[in-house]
């Protein structure tokens, strides 16, 4: 290529970069920083509302100011943003990220999806050292050996992700409970329903907005929230420059010092409070699959971070000469002439606030349905450009029900804080684990800088979450009950998950009983081609042996489809499709391993029947050698290829016309085929095509324990029914679909 025409590309691609990432940056504003840009609506209204009334001095007010500094500067910024960002799973963030990494360096997963087929998955290289230190070693060896180690684990991750769910409760409602407030600052006899009537509206106009998605929201909400940490900028410079200079003085660690030698264990219980100043700190990795690190870094240290230090330093300015105000704080603090506009745009800031927490719940409930930790629900992508930008209906209209319900029973922004900072700095908890594993375990870091990393921010962490978990009977107990509600429902539904694909594993048919059916039972090859969805990787699912026995006949051709969800963000188009045949070529049986990451997006029926079929046409075309099934009966040819290196895919591309649009797909194939062998697949195609799925019903043995029949046959077979049906959630057409009903006794 010519020296000035590569020069010119690579100009352009840079130019394209830059534009991409302050695009994302901008659109950022309106997701990801709403709700850590609005805190300082409430922070000093809730930190003075309790023991710490006592202590209104400007030591006390200092020390609030310095200890929200140096919050937001070790958590926020350099445990977040230098930190965590670094740890995320091929873009991909949030708590169940961090599992997701783990299980695929580290297979310390107790999920179904973990395959020996799964290693080949190698995009996903993350450019770590692959040689092992010795505390890595021995961790390993700890999972290994210890089957609880893992059960533990991944209880910690459903609790982080548990309490994200949580949190997309509560804040929603104290965001716009806080701002709607401030009305009263002008209107001191307006009833308290009215404020609550208005917080209701406010909260299903914002849940009613959701389904044009992260991208028309962001363009969106951005602005408004550009807006206000210009407003809340100016105001703090204001304040400082007019009632209190002396306030930069807080930046000190001695204040921190000073306030808890002087309020003692008042200052300690007042730390709730201080700890709303880094809501939303979580938000930034949860959202960073609708974004990317670089641009969430630089709105965040560029703008985000020094506009909420001014606007701290402003208030406590405003408040060191206005002691009478600290519970009304931040409206107090607005110069007159200015209220109003301020007033407005706090709102509707709010509003942005609690997006970024609703887009979180959005993506953690996506990465736990995709990895049977969660009901199948109905997941909407909702941009071409940015696969992580998803709308869930269901849970979009449930977190608005529990938002009003809590807005109304409550009712008081004090008792939503005290349950808002136990569910943050639980979740933060969470993270704080997750990444000394990481640390070590992905990263290959000495031990010490994990030992490190835990001591600086578990111990902050720690102390905040002392001081939350006292005020348990003060609000803090709603948040431990949704999570105990949720964790309960993810438990469960992973438990019975995991024992219906168990029976299905101890109960498949040999491939050998299989080709000896149409000898032993008569069985009519009926045209067309059959799809049989089937959850175990080798051999035949009890559900197709259950109907063969009792009805002998099925298609000419049968297809064998396993779909396997990965621990990793996407599959590459070239590895996701494995196929291969089970028998000889004249009994036309063939299996296919379909593979999906936990934010792909799975193709509507007709792509993906003529994707399939078109797999298997390549396949065929290939020739080459018969492969019969030997060694363990049960064992299917892919899994074969794993272990015979002669038999590596070859990656391949074809044309796939659909309508008047044609795109490439990368297909990998591998075995043998014939002309005879194509052109019957072609009149097999032309007669039609049937997908056969089980309908099962799973309950527990006579003779197991109460608990769990209570769980299997009460609480799972409940949440079985009221979820998506699996037709429903892969696209099935009805007029297609073969249902086949089954008893699992597990």
């Amino acid at each position: 290529m010519d020296p000035e025409v590569a020069e010119s590309v690579t100009r352009d691609s840079r130019l394209k970069f830059y534009k991409t990432t302050l695009c994302l940056a901008f659109q950022s504003f309106g997701v990801v920083f709403g709700d850590l840009s609005t805190s300082p609506i409430y922070v000093y209204q809730s930190t003075f509302s309790g023991r710490l009334r006592l202590h209104e001095e400007d030591d006390e007010i200092f020390g609030v100011l310095s200890l929200a500094i140096w919050t937001l500067t070790l958590i926020p910024l350099c445990k977040y943003i230098i930190f965590v960002l670094g740890a995320d799973d091929n873009g991909e963030g949030g708590t169940f990220a961090l599992y997701s990494l783990l299980c695929r360096r580290v297979k310390v997963s107790l999920l179904s999806a973990s395959h020996v087929a799964d290693d080949d998955v190698s995009t996903y290289d993350t450019g770590q050292s692959t040689k092992e230190t010795r505390a890595s070693s021995l961790l390993k060896e700890l999972f290994d050996k210890h089957h609880g180690s893992r059960v533990v684990l991944l209880l910690v991750v459903l609790l982080g992700t548990s309490m994200v769910i949580g949190d997309g409760v509560l804040t929603p409602s104290m965001s716009v409970l806080s701002a709607v407030n401030g009305i009263k600052i002008k209107a001191t006899g307006l009833h308290e329903n009215y404020i609550v009537f208005v917080a209701c509206m406010i909260l299903m106009g914002l849940f009613a907005l959701q389904h044009f998605g992260t991208h028309r929201v962001g363009f969106l909400f951005a602005p408004i929230l550009v807006a206000w940490l210009l407003c809340i900028t100016s105001v703090g410079i204001y304040n400082i420059i007019h009632w209190n200079r002396g306030v930069v003085s807080a930046l000190s660690p001695y204040y921190v010092y000073n306030f808890f030698k002087k309020a003692g264990k008042d200052g300690w219980s007042s730390l709730g409070g201080i700890l709303l100043c880094i809501t939303g700190a979580e938000a930034m990795f949860a959202d960073l699959g609708h974004f990317s690190q670089l641009s969430i870094r630089l709105a965040f240290t560029i703008v985000v971070y020094p506009c909420l230090i001014l606007a701290y330093m402003g208030e406590a300015a405003y408040l060191s000469k206005h002691k009478e105000d600290l519970h009304r704080s931040f409206y107090k603090a607005i110069p007159e002439v200015v209220f109003w506009p301020v007033f407005i745009i706090a709102t509707l800031a709010t509003i942005v606030g609690s997006q970024a927490i609703i887009s979180a719940t959005f993506s953690v409930i996506s990465q736990c349905r995709a990895l049977k930790c969660f009901p199948s629900v109905k997941v909407i992508h909702t941009s071409n450009q940015i696969h992580g930008q998803i709308y869930i209906p269901e849970v979009n209209w449930i977190l608005m029900v529990l938002c009003i319900v809590v807005v109304i029973g409550y009712g008081n922004t004090d008792m939503i804080g005290n349950a808002y900072g136990l569910a943050v700095i639980t979740v933060m908890l969470v993270t704080t684990c997750l990444m000394f594993l990481v640390i070590v375990m992905v990263w290959k870091r000495n031990i010490l800088s994990a030992v490190a990393f835990v001591i600086v921010f578990g111990s902050l962490e720690l102390l905040y979450f002392s001081a939350c978990i006292i005020k348990v009977q003060q609000g803090g107990w709603l948040p431990i009950l949704v999570c105990l509600v949720v964790l309960a429902v993810m438990g469960m539904w992973h438990y019975g998950t995991l024992k219906k694909h168990s029976y299905e594993l101890h109960n498949r048919v040999d491939l050998e009983t299989l080709l000896s059916l149409s000898t032993n039972l008569g069985i009519y090859r009926v045209p067309g081609i059959g799809l049989i969805y089937s959850n175990v990787a080798s051999g035949v699912p009890p559900m197709f042996a259950h109907l063969v026995t009792n009805f002998p006949a099925f298609h000419k051709i049968l297809i064998f489809v396993t779909l396997q969800f990965l621990t990793v963000p996407k599959v590459p188009a070239k590895q996701q499709i494995l196929v291969s045949r089970i028998g000889p070529s004249e009994f036309c049986l063939f299996h296919c391993v379909v593979r999906y990451g936990y934010k792909d997006a799975r193709k509507d029926s007709h792509a993906f029947e003529s994707h399939l079929i078109e797999s298997i046409a390549e396949y065929l075309q290939r020739g080459g050698q018969d492969y019969e099934v030997g060694g363990s009966k049960d064992k299917l040819a892919l899994n074969h290829w794993q272990s015979n290196p002669v038999m590596d895919a070859v990656p391949l591309r074809l044309e796939n016309e659909a309508g008047a649009a044609a795109c490439k797909k990368k297909v990998r194939f591998r075995g043998v085929g014939c002309s005879k062998e194509l052109l019957e697949l072609i009149e097999a195609r032309e007669s039609g095509l049937a997908y056969m799925m089980g309908s099962t019903c799973v309950l527990a043995c006579e003779s197991s324990s109460f608990l769990k029949k209570f769980v299997i046959n009460i609480v799972y077979g409940f949440l079985r029914r009221n979820c998506r049906h699996p037709a429903t959630a892969l696209g099935v057409p009805h007029t297609s679909l073969i249902e086949v009903g089954m008893v699992y006794r597990v």
